[in-house]
């Protein structure tokens, strides 16, 4: 009896004490209703800008269902969601009129509004235990209904998109921009400081969910991401942001989880942007096509990100990093740790340059550069352990492998790469070799071995490689060949390996 009365107290004094508060503003006290049906967005818009007047405040959401059209924050407002509150986001695209300046995959434009918006603000918070719900499928059936549409065919929104960007800075491969109905992000602040976004659910986003664009000092923490069967519906994607933290979070999405990004293009290159002090810790991913992803859009460069403590269940690819040639930008500095991957459908670690099929060209700065990308600490299967594949005229360079245990259909592959080294690597391919290696240089091999090696099958394949040391490996299941190499390899140093149970140390193939 004492502690019910106890908290009833507590109570009492936390509603009084809001009450008495100029700056917490329950927004059903002025005129918000919860029967999911009236719109709440000239209600929520007043409240603002009068918290704005008063130098900031908080806007109090009790449980309920409110549905409202775009939220623009201003400078030192929260949104508070009580538990069992849901802001559902109209789905008429009319409401996201007029057009914002905003970005939209790498590329600079004016577009519908974001569902959730602020623009040069500073100290903008939505927290609390309620929901944010895009209901986005009106906007994915009407981007695949466009598609199914020949090039032709405007709609009004098209329309308008052309007419408020009549000197878009285009991506090489400029086909969604040009077509010109580009889906909002959910929450996109656009050059805001100090920025927090707590224990929310976000569901059903129209495209990227939560998407801050040249921000600094950015909080993501403890929030839930879930867009079943959704295009391009990433899960948080800051881009050309610097000192960003991202932990606890639960994703599962229509396309990455986590991606960081930097602008696209001769957009990108223009703004010269970088992404960077990114930490993403304690999280967990499921449905999506990358768990951490880097790029493709990296045009302004990406720097300095740290990776560590995550679960990676059933996403189609683990860590990624893509970029092709006309991107251009630097991807350097990376760090992955203590991540273990469950069910990968592709690739556990995949470094690509080439993401668009592309004919070489000489360097310049549309060539991008992966450098000093560090991996440690990781267990997993997938259906491939690994695939580096750098550009004939730009290496993937300055990456290392260390403590990592992964199962896979296939082994890794490394082409077109410099400065690679693998340090106690357990690699188990159930289809070929564990380690191939072509056109690279530069590869030190170190205490690597296989559980499931393969008949007349080497462990480590080489191919016209050259300045390559493989030592201090332990093979501990019978196997028939452990080297092979090809005659246009060079300087191959193998020493200090203990491979009693092979019966053919090297093959050599003619």
């Amino acid at each position: 009896m004492r502690k019910t009365v106890k908290i009833l107290f507590f109570l009492f004094l936390t509603v009084n004490l809001h009450a008495q508060n100029p700056g917490w503003k329950n927004v059903l006290e002025h005129g918000a209703r919860t029967d999911g049906e009236y719109l709440n967005t000239e209600v929520i818009r007043e409240l603002i800008e009068a918290a704005s007047q008063e130098g900031g405040g908080t806007l109090y959401f009790p449980a309920g269902d409110y549905l409202t059209g775009p939220i623009h924050l201003k400078s030192n407002i929260t949104i508070y969601l009580e538990a069992g509150a849901t802001l559902r986001f109209s789905d008429n695209f009319d409401h996201y009129l007029p057009m914002v300046p905003s970005r939209w995959e790498g590329t600079t434009v004016v577009n519908f509004s974001p569902l959730i918006y602020a623009y040069e603000a500073e100290n903008i918070t939505i927290t609390g235990r309620g929901t944010l719900d895009g209901q986005g499928k009106k906007w994915w059936d009407y981007h695949h209904f466009l598609y199914s549409q020949p090039k032709t065919f405007k709609s009004k929104w098209q329309q308008l998109f052309a007419e408020n960007n009549p000197d878009v800075l285009l991506p090489d491969i400029p086909d969604m921009v040009t077509r010109g109905f580009l889906r909002p992000p959910f929450i996109q602040p656009m050059y805001c400081k100090n920025i927090r976004i707590e224990g929310i659910t976000i569901i059903n986003s129209p495209f990227w969910t939560v998407n801050p664009e040249f921000c600094e000092n950015i909080t993501i923490d403890g929030v839930t991401i879930n867009n079943p069967d959704s295009p391009n519906t990433d899960g948080i994607n800051p881009e050309s942001c610097k000192y960003v933290h991202i932990s606890n979070c639960h994703i599962s999405v229509g396309d990455d989880c986590i991606t960081i990004k930097s602008g696209k293009d001769r957009s990108g290159r223009a703004e010269a942007a970088p992404c960077e002090n990114i930490t993403i810790t304690n999280c967990t991913m499921l449905s999506g096509h990358g768990g951490v992803v880097i790029g493709s859009e990296m045009s302004g460069d990406v720097r300095k990100v740290t990776i560590t403590n995550c679960v990676f269940e059933g996403t189609e690819r683990g860590i990624r990093i893509k970029s092709t040639r006309g991107r251009g930008g630097v991807v350097e500095d990376i760090r992955v740790s203590n991540v273990i991957m469950k069910d990968i459908r592709e690739e556990a670690i995949k470094l690509n340059m080439y993401y668009s099929k592309t004919e070489y060209e000489p360097v310049s700065e549309r060539t991008p550069v992966f450098r000093n990308i560090h991996f440690s600490g990781i267990t997993g299967n997938a259906k491939q352990a690994g695939f580096l594949l750098g550009l004939d005229e730009m290496p993937i360079s300055n990456i290392s492998f260390t403590d990592i245990r992964i199962n896979g259909e296939i082994g890794f592959t490394v082409k077109d790469a410099e400065d690679i080294s693998f340090h106690n690597v357990q690699m188990n391919a159930f289809n070929g070799p564990a380690l191939s290696i072509e056109k690279s240089k530069y590869i030190e091999i170190n205490a690597l071995s296989s559980n499931s090696p393969l008949a007349n099958t080497p462990v480590i394949k080489l191919d016209d490689v050259e300045q390559v040391s493989i030592m201090n490996c332990f093979q501990p299941r019978e196997t028939d060949i452990f080297i092979q190499q090809s005659q246009s390899c060079k300087d191959i140093v193998i020493q200090n390996n203990v491979l009693s149970g092979v019966k053919q140390e090297v093959q050599l193939l003619k």
